[in-house]
């Protein structure tokens, strides 16, 4: 019975450490680096910081480490050229003050639809 509980204490603790990753802060300048991490360990946000605002090139990943999406903040706003990927497609989205102004989608051979706001 003691065996099984220490397996079981053991288990536990693992379990609750894998949980418990916290993000990274690194200070760049004016700029304040973060990086965020999956329960497993691997990245899955990296970017900036400025003046407490999301700002300059963002990054997402899944819990494999492939990149999801990819894009710009100015101030806390999406900005610019943002890529999303999933597993058969890449949907390319204009912002224009923090608001949707374009969506392309693409597949492997070429461009699927265009949707302008």
């Amino acid at each position: 019975m003691k065996g099984i509980t220490l397996v079981f204490a053991l288990i536990f603790s693992v379990v609750i450490n894998a949980q418990d990753i916290r993000p990274v802060f690194e200070q760049d300048g004016d700029v304040l680096k973060a990086t965020y991490f999956h329960d497993n360990g691997v990245v899955s946000q990296e970017g900036h910081f400025l003046q407490g605002k999301l700002h300059g090139e963002w990054k997402m990943f899944n819990e494999d480490g492939k990149k999801i999406a990819m894009g710009e903040y100015t101030q806390g706003k999406k900005t610019g050229k943002w890529f999303f990927w999933d597993a058969k497609k890449l949907k390319e989205v204009d912002f224009l003050d923090g608001k949707i102004a374009n969506v392309t989608q693409w597949n492997g051979v070429g461009e699927l639809a265009i949707h302008k706001q």
